[in-house]
């Protein structure tokens, strides 16, 4: 690996996540043998999940290979402008959420992809869908300080835009913000984001990357190929 964050991997799925299929353990198994040094176990969460401790009794139990540190995660959407997540009251235990642009945070809620192209089919001007995303990014970090982002800018190509429409204002203040709130962003190897322009602002500013597969499958943990690319260009980006 030439890139020291492969060596991780801050998002991987297990059965806890109804659309996973691999355990906890044989998670762990997989992130040993691909040769990491760090897995951070993730499962998605809603308000009304239950589950929570179970899961972080399970990752305790685990029998964790030397030289392999387990950290825990949940994933929840982002639901509105303001920053709600769609979380539970989480125990003591869990090391980060991951705040994911799974819907577009609306201002009474979250909107669906196609409902958001059908508004802006009506007039919503692009400029103004990208700002109110970026303030919802920005307000969600700074409500949530100290987590992690997930895939962001997934949803932008769902809604017909691309990171490449942020443009460099609403791109620095994503990552000033990330920066000034300890804010982890992953560098995604399911969705390909985010991309160079963003992982550079990041970098100004002094933000935190790390890499993740968003494994739902052990035999995924750790295998890298869309980030690699991602990453050999942002060493050579100015």
């Amino acid at each position: 690996m030439t890139h020291a964050v492969l060596r991780g991997d801050h998002h991987v799925h297990s059965t806890y996540s109804d659309d996973a299929v691999s355990t906890l353990a044989q998670n762990v198994d997989a992130a040993a043998e691909a040769g990491l040094t760090t897995l951070r176990l993730v499962d998605h969460v809603r308000q009304s999940t239950t589950w929570v401790p179970e899961y972080l009794a399970a990752v305790r139990a685990l029998r964790v290979p030397d030289g392999l540190t387990v950290l825990t995660g949940v994933e929840a959407k982002i639901l509105d402008v303001t920053g709600t997540l769609d979380i539970p009251a989480l125990p003591d235990g869990i090391d980060r959420i991951l705040i994911a642009d799974h819907q577009f945070p609306g201002v009474d809620g979250p909107l669906g992809p196609s409902s958001v192209r059908e508004r802006m089919a009506a007039g919503w001007a692009p400029a103004d869908v990208l700002d109110q995303f970026v303030e919802s990014l920005v307000a969600t970090m700074r409500r949530h300080p100290g987590n992690q982002l997930a895939h962001c800018f997934s949803i932008l190509p769902k809604i017909g835009l691309s990171e490449a429409d942020l443009g460099p204002q609403r791109t620095d203040a994503w990552a000033q913000a990330a920066a000034e709130t300890g804010t982890l962003v992953e560098v995604n190897e399911k969705w390909g984001c985010p991309g160079v322009g963003a992982l550079s602002a990041l970098r100004r500013a002094g933000g935190e990357l790390v890499a993740s597969t968003d494994s739902h499958e052990a035999g995924d943990v750790g295998r890298y190929s869309r980030v690699i690319p991602l990453l050999d260009a942002l060493e050579e980006a100015p």
